[in-house]
C-alpha cells in the first residue's frame, strides 16, 4: 500500500462520487409475503422516482411486475405506505397518478377497481373468502385539509369506491383481519394527536354482509400510543403499547391485556407510513422482533410463554418490515458497511440469504467510516445522543495538527431517529475528510417515551440545542474544528438547521433541504395528517401565535449572521416552496452569502437521480467556498449571492 498523501480535510479524492451516491441504487421498502412468494417495492431514481412492485417466486426468479406507466404509491397521509396487497397471487395496488386501486393478475395488465375521483386508498386487507377488501380511504372531495379518513369495505369483484364501515375519528390505520376473517382490529386517533402521541385499538365482529358489529375499544388513549396490532395464528390479538413508558409488546386474551416482555426497549416506532412491521409470528407462542435498546437495534426471538428473549446474531444493525412465512423470515436490513437489502433468514439456524440489495457495493470498506454511538451533555443537565463518523480514506491523511470540518446532520420528522445503516449520504462526506455527527436529539425515538416527549412544546429549542451541543462537544474533544462547523437537514431537520443558524452562534454555515422557515405558514398550509402536529410541538394555533413567531427564523433575521444554501422541490405539498423562496430573499437582502436551488418535479424529498446528485455536489461546493478548502474533483459551480458579486 502506498503511503497516504497529505491533503487538507475536505479535499480528499473519494471513490464515493456523486454519481455513485445518486444513480446506482434503488430504494427498497414494503416487504410482503404470500406463501413462498416474496414481494417488495423499489423506488427507481433513474425513472424519475417511479415505484414498482417486484416479486420473487418460489423458484427464485425475481421479476418486476409493475408495467411502464404505473407507479405503486399511495398519497394517503401524503407519506403513503401500505400501497399494495396480494391475495392468491392477484396484486391490488394504488397507482400514484390517479390514486385509484387496481388489480393485476399474473401475466395481465392492471385493471382499475375503484372509480375516478378524489379518493385515495392504503393499508388494505382481503378476507379469507376473497369477498371483501378492507382499506383505509381518504376522501378529498371537500378539500385536502378537510379530507375524510375512514375504513371502507370494497365488495369484490364488483368493486366501487367502498362502503364506510366505521367513522367518527380523524384518522385510521392498520385494519387487520383475524385468520378466519371473523374479527377486524384497527387503530384510530383524533387531532391534535399524531399516532405516536396516542391512539385507540378497536375490535369488532365481521358480519355475514361485511359490516361490523360489537365494536369495542380494548386499549389506547389520548396519551397511550398503540402500534401494529396483529392476530396470532390462533386468533389472539397482539399489539405494541407505550403505556409503560416504552413501546413494549402485549396481547389481549380472555378480555385481559397481558404484557409479553417488559423492558426499557422499543418494540415499536413512529407510524409515519402504513404497514410498518417490527414483529411477526413464528408460531403461536414465538415472535421474531426487531427492538431498539439504548439507541441501537437488534433482532430477537421472543417466547411469549416464558416471556424471555433470545438474541439472534446477524451481520446487520437495522431492521424493518419483519415478515415470517413458513420456516423463514423476510425483512429489510442494513449495517454500517452493508447496503440495505431484502434478506431471508432461516428461523431455526439463522442462516441468511440476501435476495436483493439496494446497490452493488464495489467500494473497498476501508473508505467507509464506522459510526460510534456517543452520549453528550446538553441543556438543562440532560443527555442527548448521536452517531459520530470520523473522516476515513486510506489514500489520504491531513496535515499535522489540523482538525476536520464537522457536518452535523439533523434528521427529519422530527419524531424519528437515525440508525447506523450504510449511508452514502454520510460516507460521501467522511471519505472527503469531513467528520459527521448524526444526532438523535430530544424528541427522537429509540430512547423511550420520556425522551420522545422532550420535544413537546419545545420544537426549535431542544433540537437546536442538542445539535449545537453535540457539535461543541466534539470540538472540545479535539475531534472537529470549532471554526468549521456546519449543519444540514431536510424537512424538520431543515427547520432545525435554520433555527441553529439564526438563534445560535455555533455553526459557520448550513444547508436546509425543504426546511420550514415560517411555522405559522406551515400550520396554515399543510396536509391534514400534520395539520395539528404543531399543537404538541409548539402550541395551539393561532392561540399561541407568539410562540410560532418567536421560533420562526424568517422573523428574526436580525439575529442571522451565517451563510446558508437552500434546496427545495417545487411540487412540495408538505413544506410549500414559497417558504424557501421567502427565506432566500430575506437572507440575500441581508447581504449574507446564500444560494438557492429549486428543482422542478420534486416533492418532499428528492427522488430523481440528477437532482440528488446536483444537491449534494452543490452543498459540498458551498462549504468549500465558505470554509476555504479545495475540491478534489470539478463541480458545477453554484451561484452564491453576496459572494460571487
Amino acid at each position: 500500500m502506498p503511503e497516504p498523501r497529505v491533503a487538507p480535510y475536505g479535499s480528499w479524492k473519494s471513490p464515493i462520487t456523486s454519481d455513485v451516491y445518486a444513480s446506482s441504487f434503488v430504494a427498497l421498502s414494503q416487504v410482503y409475503v404470500e406463501g413462498d412468494d416474496i414481494y417488495w417495492v423499489e423506488m427507481l431514481p433513474n425513472e424519475g422516482g417511479r415505484y414498482v412492485l417486484v416479486r420473487r417466486s418460489a423458484d427464485g426468479a425475481i421479476n418486476t411486475i409493475t408495467p411502464a406507466g404505473f407507479n405503486v404509491r399511495t398519497r394517503v397521509h401524503e407519506y403513503g405506505g401500505g400501497s399494495f396487497l396480494v391475495a392468491d397471487r392477484v396484486v391490488y395496488f394504488s397507482n400514484f397518478t390517479d390514486q385509484r386501486l387496481y388489480h393485476q393478475r399474473p401475466g395481465e395488465d392492471p385493471q382499475p377497481i375503484t372509480p375516478e375521483g378524489a379518493f385515495r386508498y392504503a393499508d388494505g386487507v382481503i378476507d379469507p373468502a376473497g369477498k371483501w377488501l378492507f382499506s383505509v380511504r381518504e376522501d378529498h372531495r371537500e378539500s385536502d385539509q378537510d379530507a375524510q379518513n375512514t375504513p371502507v369495505r370494497i365488495d369484490l369483484p364488483e368493486a366501487g369506491a367502498g362502503t364506510i364501515i366505521t367513522s367518527g375519528y380523524d384518522f385510521y390505520s392498520t385494519p387487520r383481519l383475524s385468520k378466519d376473517g371473523s374479527k377486524l382490529a384497527w387503530l384510530s386517533w383524533n387531532h391534535p394527536n399524531m399516532p405516536w402521541d396516542g391512539t385507540e385499538l378497536w375490535v369488532a365482529d365481521v358480519t355475514s354482509d361485511g359490516s361490523l358489529a360489537n365494536q369495542q375499544q380494548i386499549a389506547g388513549a389520548k396519551d397511550e400510543s398503540i402500534f401494529q396490532p396483529e392476530w396470532s395464528p390462533a386468533g389472539v390479538l397482539h399489539f405494541v403499547s407505550d403505556r409503560s413508558g416504552w413501546w413494549n409488546l402485549y396481547r389481549w386474551r380472555d378480555g385481559q391485556i397481558e404484557p409479553l416482555c417488559e423492558m426499557s426497549a422499543e418494540f415499536g416506532e413512529p407510524q409515519w407510513v402504513f404497514r410498518m412491521s417490527t414483529y411477526a409470528f413464528e408460531s403461536e407462542n414465538r415472535l421474531l422482533c426487531a427492538i431498539v435498546e439504548n439507541g441501537e437495534e437488534r433482532l430477537v426471538h421472543l417466547d411469549t410463554a416464558s416471556h424471555t428473549l433470545e438474541h439472534i446474531e446477524t451481520p446487520y444493525a437495522g431492521f424493518a418490515y419483519i415478515r415470517v412465512t413458513g420456516d423463514h423470515s423476510v425483512f429489510l436490513a442494513n449495517a454500517p458497511t452493508l447496503t440495505t437489502a431484502i434478506v431471508r433468514m432461516e428461523l431455526a439456524t439463522g442462516k441468511i440469504d440476501v435476495l436483493r440489495e439496494s446497490r452493488e457495493v464495489t467500494i473497498d470498506t476501508a473508505y467507509f467510516s464506522t459510526p460510534q454511538h456517543i452520549e453528550f451533555p446538553t441543556t438543562g443537565g440532560l443527555t442527548a445522543y448521536g452517531f459520530y463518523y470520523p473522516p476515513a480514506n486510506p489514500d489520504f491523511t491531513a496535515p499535522q495538527g489540523d482538525l476536520p470540518p464537522l457536518l452535523v446532520m439533523s434528521h427529519g420528522g422530527p419524531t424519528a431517529a437515525v440508525g447506523t445503516g450504510l449511508s452514502y449520504a454520510i460516507q460521501y462526506w467522511t471519505s472527503r475528510g469531513v467528520a459527521v455527527l448524526d444526532v438523535n436529539y430530544g424528541g427522537s425515538t429509540g430512547y423511550g417515551r420520556e425522551f420522545r416527549r422532550r420535544l413537546n412544546g419545545q420544537w426549535g429549542v431542544v433540537d437546536m440545542d442538542d445539535c449545537s451541543n453535540g457539535a461543541l462537544y466534539l470540538a472540545e474533544k479535539g475531534l472537529a474544528d470549532r471554526n468549521r462547523l456546519a449543519i444540514t437537514g431536510g424537512s424538520a431537520g431543515g427547520y432545525t438547521t435554520l433555527c441553529a443558524l439564526t438563534f445560535k452562534d455555533v455553526f459557520g454555515a448550513g444547508a436546509s433541504y425543504f426546511g420550514v422557515s415560517d411555522l405559522a405558514a406551515l400550520a396554515s398550509d399543510t396536509h391534514k395528517f400534520e395539520s395539528r402536529y404543531l399543537d404538541s410541538l409548539i402550541g395551539p394555533f393561532p392561540e399561541r401565535r407568539d410562540l410560532y413567531d418567536a421560533r420562526s427564523p424568517i422573523y428574526h433575521l436580525d439575529k442571522l449572521n451565517r451563510p446558508m444554501i437552500i434546496l427545495q422541490g417545487l411540487e412540495d405539498k408538505i413544506v410549500p416552496p414559497n417558504q424557501a423562496q421567502l427565506m432566500f430573499e430575506a437572507v440575500r437582502s441581508k447581504e449574507l452569502p446564500v444560494a438557492y436551488l429549486a428543482f422542478e418535479g420534486e416533492q418532499h424529498g428528492f427522488r430523481k437521480s440528477e437532482n440528488i446528485k446536483r444537491s449534494i455536489e452543490a452543498e459540498l461546493y458551498f462549504y468549500s467556498r465558505i470554509f476555504d478548502f479545495p475540491l478534489a474533483d470539478p463541480i458545477e459551480p453554484v451561484h452564491i449571492e453576496n459572494l460571487d458579486e
